[in-house]
C-alpha cells in the first residue's frame, strides 16, 4: 500500500503522469491475455474494469486540462496497484509475460502477412474487374464504330493529321484502357488551359478498347484540342525479343502460382503501365512530351512546363524522396554490378504522374 501511495503522489506532481500510467495500463493488458490463457476470466475481469477505470481518470486529466486530486487519483492507482501485484502471486512473471507476449506477437504478424497478401489479391481482381454501367458503355461506343463507317474516315484524317508532329503545339501522352478516365484527363487539361486549341493528345489504349476509345474521342469535342487514338497492337516491336520487360511480363502471363500455364492472365494488359518508358519510340518526332497517368485531374494550365529547361536529361519529374522507400535501393536490385555502377541506391524515385520528356534526346538527336 505504501508503494502504491508514494507512486500517487508522484504521478499527481509530476507532468509524465499520463505516460507512467499508461505504462501500468500497458502492463495490466498483457497480464489479461495471460490471465485468460490460464482461464482466470474472473481476475481478467478484474483487470479490465480497472483498467477502464484509468481510462476515464486519464480523460477527466485530459478534459480538466490540470492535474487531477490525490483523492480522485489513489483509489483508482492504488487498485490497479494490488491487482499488477496479485498477478505476480499466479506467477505471471517477466518471462512469463515476454513468452506469452512473443508468441501473441508472432501471430499478429502472420495474421498481418496474411492480410497483406490477400490485399493485394483483391486489389488486383479491383484493377481487372469492370463496372457493369463502363463495361455497357464500352460495348454501345464499339457498337457505333461498326454500325457508322465515318467513323473509320474521320479516324484516318486525324491519323495522318500534321499536328500530330507539330512541335509549334503542345503534346500529351495518355496510355489507358478506360475510357472515361482518359476522358476525364483530357477535359480537365484542356479547361485549364489558356489556348486548348494548341493542346494535341496522344493516347495509346488496348486492342480491345480501341473502338471504343477513337469513337468516344470522335463524338466528342474536347475546346478544339486534337486527340489521337492508337492501339498498343500497332507496336509491332514492343516484344519479347525487343523488350526484356516485355519478356518478363510475358512469362509471368504464362504461369500461375501453382507454375501450370495460364494465358489468361489479365497482368500481361499491365504493359499499357510500362509504355511510358517506350515514349522516345512512340514519338520519335517530337521535341518534348507532357506524360499523364489517367488517375490525375488537371487544375491549371500545363503548359508552362514545356519551358522547363531539362539540362540534358532524358525526363523530367517531381522527387518524392519524404520517406526511404522512395530511394532506389527500394527498386532496384543492386547485386547486379552494372546496377550499382551506374545508380546511387540513396537516390530519390520520382512520382509518375505527371513527367515532361525529350524523345529527340534520348535518341541522340540534340
Amino acid at each position: 500500500m505504501h508503494t502504491s501511495l508514494n507512486l500517487t503522489q508522484e504521478l499527481l506532481s509530476s507532468s509524465s503522469f499520463a505516460r507512467q500510467l499508461a505504462d501500468q495500463m500497458t502492463l495490466a493488458k498483457a497480464y489479461v491475455v495471460i490471465a485468460k490463457e490460464h482461464n482466470n476470466l474472473q481476475f481478467a475481469w478484474e483487470l479490465s474494469s480497472q483498467i477502464k477505470n484509468c481510462r476515464w481518470l486519464l480523460s477527466q486529466a485530459a478534459v480538466r486540462g490540470k492535474n487531477i486530486t490525490e483523492e480522485e487519483a489513489h483509489p483508482i492507482i492504488n487498485q490497479l496497484a494490488q491487482l499488477i501485484f496479485k498477478a505476480q502471486d499466479f506467477h505471471y512473471d517477466v518471462s512469463t509475460t515476454i513468452s506469452t507476449l512473443k508468441s501473441h506477437a508472432l501471430a499478429l504478424e502472420e495474421r498481418a502477412n496474411s492480410a497483406i497478401v490477400q490485399s493485394v489479391q483483391f486489389g488486383q481482381l479491383a484493377m481487372e474487374a469492370m463496372s457493369k454501367s463502363l463495361h455497357c458503355l464500352s460495348m454501345k461506343l464499339t457498337e457505333e464504330w461498326f454500325r457508322n463507317p465515318a467513323l473509320e474516315r474521320f479516324s484516318d484524317e486525324m491519323r495522318n493529321s500534321p499536328r500530330l508532329v507539330d512541335n509549334n503545339l503542345y503534346h500529351f501522352c495518355i496510355f489507358s484502357d478506360n475510357v472515361l478516365a482518359t476522358s476525364v484527363v483530357i477535359n480537365s487539361t484542356v479547361s485549364s488551359a489558356d489556348h486548348p486549341q494548341q493542346l494535341v493528345f496522344h493516347v495509346v489504349t488496348d486492342e480491345v478498347n480501341y473502338w471504343a476509345m477513337t469513337t468516344w474521342f470522335l463524338m466528342n469535342d474536347f475546346r478544339g484540342c486534337t486527340v489521337e487514338i492508337r492501339s498498343i497492337k500497332e507496336f509491332s516491336w514492343l516484344n519479347a525479343s525487343y523488350s526484356p520487360l516485355i519478356r518478363q511480363l510475358f512469362q509471368d502471363s504464362l504461369k500461375d502460382q501453382s507454375g501450370e500455364m495460364n494465358f489468361e492472365d489479365l497482368r500481361f494488359e499491365s504493359r499499357l503501365n510500362h509504355l511510358r518508358f517506350y515514349i522516345p519510340q512512340i514519338l520519335p518526332l517530337l521535341e518534348k512530351v507532357l506524360f499523364l497517368d489517367d488517375d490525375i485531374v488537371v487544375q491549371k494550365d500545363l503548359t508552362p512546363l514545356y519551358t522547363v529547361e531539362l539540362h540534358g536529361n532524358v525526363m523530367g519529374a517531381v522527387e518524392t524522396c519524404l520517406e526511404a522507400f522512395h530511394r532506389f535501393y527500394k527498386y532496384l536490385n543492386f547485386s547486379n554490378p552494372i546496377i550499382n555502377s551506374k545508380f546511387d541506391p540513396q537516390a530519390c524515385g520520382w512520382a509518375f504522374g505527371m513527367n515532361i520528356i525529350d524523345p529527340m534526346l534520348k535518341h541522340g538527336k540534340r
